[in-house]
């Protein structure tokens, strides 16, 4: 291959930007990612502002308890028809709506409360805020999967993250800036109303092509079989059985017969410790080295966010031309080695061009290796079981980002800066490792067809 022909090759991959459909995603992370904040940093600081303890503020955040459960009743999102919805718009966007108004509606009530007298009341409001947003969280995934060509997903995993960041800028530092400027009531009622660029988006989309008459003709014959077996049952408990084996039972199983399924766990489980353990030390490194917060927002959150950006765009290049496996051990490697970065600027101690270069290096790299990790994600779904098993393997792998990279403080306590980005960089070594060996024992990623043969 030519230069000339590898260059052209990048730029015919860029066209996958331009499909409606990876557009049509980049206007659904924007309504995915905006409600986070608003139930927790943004939140925090109405709260502060108002007077309340430290202690009730940190309480609050369990209110973010549900997007770790949302696994729990990702089930009903695949196979429960909403009542007219789904009839006219089909079961995705029947679902979609029904979670952007819930979510509208509870923000505008979020921000309604006064922390003065309703305090109890604005936690269990901030947690049916989580809850809906959520819910609308496992519909998009499903809803990207089943919408996009395998080919596709990469850019597809880019463009979601993409427009979740920018909304989060939204919903964090433009919500700040609007309540120097209103009341918190009102900059609620703003956010609420920019759900509605999802809800605009869902109306002028397509519904992805389902097996929902398959899936139903097969609870039938289930709850039949079952009542075969067991002619005393009450058809009601047949086909509540059925239902339940189709909807909880089945997903595990079908993930269960993969090839290696204990070592993809492993490796879902892996993959980004590394990162995620030099990430819950990062803060409180900045500040060590003597950066003011005025410093760390503009460089590490603002420039931050548009390295991140560019990193999940070339990522998203990287698996359509390379496909998810080769993306994943070339993105990781980089990612791994962006580690290394946070080494030599605590060799270097406080500089400010220093620290832009090493945020730049990881959240780019960063980038690049989620959007990577997202698009493999994805392939691993059956079309069958889309938002139930997504839904299990994202929060397989927050197990690994959260409770594995929690013993980072206790290493950051006993090693010295350079030792403990050291330490870092070798922790994920295992995963790339495990990630070697599977493409080398071909164990890569199959996105496998519906229960029925449905074109797409």
């Amino acid at each position: 291959m030519t230069e000339r022909t590898g260059i052209r090759g990048w730029l015919d991959a860029t066209a996958v930007y331009r499909d409606r459909r990876v557009v049509v995603i980049l206007f659904l992370g924007f309504s995915s990612g905006l409600p986070l904040l608003l139930t927790l940093s943004t939140l925090s600081i109405w709260l502060a502002r108002e007077g309340v303890d430290k202690t009730t503020i940190g309480l609050f955040a369990l209110a973010g308890l549900p997007y770790t459960l949302k696994f729990v009743w990702s089930p009903l999102v695949d196979r429960v028809n909403i009542p007219l919805l789904t009839r006219g718009l089909g079961r995705r966007r029947g679902w979609l709506i029904v979670t952007q108004l819930a979510l509208m509606a509870s923000i505008v009530a979020l921000g309604n409360a006064d922390p003065a007298t309703d305090l109890a009341a604005m936690a269990w409001i901030a947690l049916v805020v989580a809850f809906c947003s959520a819910s609308q969280d496992i519909v998009v995934d499903a809803y990207r999967i089943d919408l996009l060509e395998e080919y596709q997903q990469g850019a597809g995993a880019a463009t979601y993250m993409g427009g979740y960041r920018v909304a989060m800028l939204t919903s964090g530092a433009g919500a700040l800036f609007l309540a120097d400027q209103m009341s918190w009531g009102a900059v609620y009622v703003i956010m609420a109303l920019l759900i509605t660029v999802g809800t605009i988006t869902v109306l002028l989309s397509p519904e992805p092509a389902g097996n929902g008459a398959a899936i139903a003709r097969e609870d039938r014959e289930r709850a039949e079989a079952i009542r075969r077996s067991h002619p005393l049952l009450p058809a009601p408990l047949a086909g509540a059985a059925a239902w339940a084996q189709g909807a909880v039972i089945d997903p595990f199983a079908d993930f269960m017969r993969r090839q290696s399924w204990l070592v993809i766990l492993l490796f879902i489980l892996l993959y980004k410790f590394g990162d995620a353990f030099a990430g819950v030390m990062a803060n409180p490194f900045y500040v060590e080295m003597g950066f003011s917060n005025s410093e760390i927002a503009s460089v590490s959150k603002i420039f931050g966010l548009i390295a991140t950006l560019g990193g999940v765009f070339l990522g998203g290049l990287f698996v359509t031309r390379y496909g998810a496996m080769r993306s994943l051990l070339v993105c990781g490697v980089l990612q791994m080695l962006s580690n290394l970065m946070f080494a030599v600027q605590a060799m270097v101690g406080y500089s400010v061009p220093m620290l832009t270069v090493t945020i730049a290096v990881e959240n780019f790299t960063g980038g690049m290796a989620t959007a990577a990790f997202v698009a493999y994600l994805s392939g691993l779904c059956n079309l069958a079981y889309t938002a139930t098993q997504y839904a299990l393997l994202t929060s397989f792998m927050a197990f690994g980002r959260t409770v594995l990279a929690s013993s980072g403080g206790w290493m950051a306590d006993h090693f010295d800066w350079v030792t403990f980005f050291v330490i870092s960089t070798i922790v994920a070594l295992p995963g790339l490792l495990l990630l070697w060996w599977m493409m080398h024992r071909g164990v890569t990623p199959q996105a496998t067809a519906p229960a029925t043969d449905v074109p797409r």
